[in-house]
C-alpha cells in the first residue's frame, strides 16, 4: 500500500519532531514526494566559516559570475561575515560540495573505474605489442636461417 503525498509528509514532520527539529514544513500538498528532495542546512555558517579560517586557502581557483552572483558575493562582504569575494565564493563551494557530497562520491567512483579501465587497456596494448615485436624477432630469425 502506498502513501499518499499528504500523508508522508506528515511523516517526515513526525520524525523530524521526534528527533527535536523545530522545522516547519511549508504546504507541500501539491508535491510528488518520488519527485522532492529535502536538504537540511545549518541555519547559521559560522561554524563553517570558522572552520574555513583555521586551514590555509593556498589555491587559487579562477571563476567567472554572473552580475547576479557577483551581487550576493558582495552582499556578503558588506556585512562583514566575510572579509572579501574570494571568502565568501570559497565558504559557498565548499558549502555547495558538502551538500553534493553524494554525487560527488559516485562521481569520484564511475571516475576510478574510468582509471582501471585505461590501464587495463594501457596493459593489453603493451601485450600484443611484446606479442609482435616477438613474432617479428622470430620471423627475421626464421629468414636469417634460410
Amino acid at each position: 500500500m502506498t502513501e499518499d503525498g499528504n500523508g508522508l509528509w506528515a511523516k517526515i514532520q513526525r520524525k523530524l519532531d521526534e528527533a527535536g527539529l523545530d522545522i516547519e514544513l511549508p504546504d507541500l500538498s501539491g508535491l510528488d514526494p518520488a519527485n522532492c528532495r529535502m536538504i537540511c542546512m545549518p541555519i547559521g555558517l559560522s561554524e563553517a566559516l570558522s572552520e574555513m579560517e583555521q586551514k590555509p586557502r593556498d589555491r587559487v581557483v579562477m571563476v567567472r559570475l554572473d552580475d547576479e552572483s557577483t551581487k550576493s558575493l558582495d552582499a556578503w562582504v558588506e556585512t562583514g561575515a566575510v572579509k572579501s569575494r574570494s571568502g565568501a565564493a570559497a565558504l559557498f563551494i565548499r558549502e555547495g560540495l558538502k551538500v553534493r557530497a553524494q554525487e560527488l562520491r559516485e562521481l569520484e567512483e564511475a571516475l576510478r573505474d574510468v582509471e582501471e579501465a585505461k590501464e587495463r587497456l594501457r596493459r593489453k596494448a603493451r601485450s600484443v605489442l611484446r606479442d609482435d615485436a616477438d613474432q617479428d624477432d622470430d620471423g627475421d630469425a626464421a629468414q636469417d636461417k634460410g
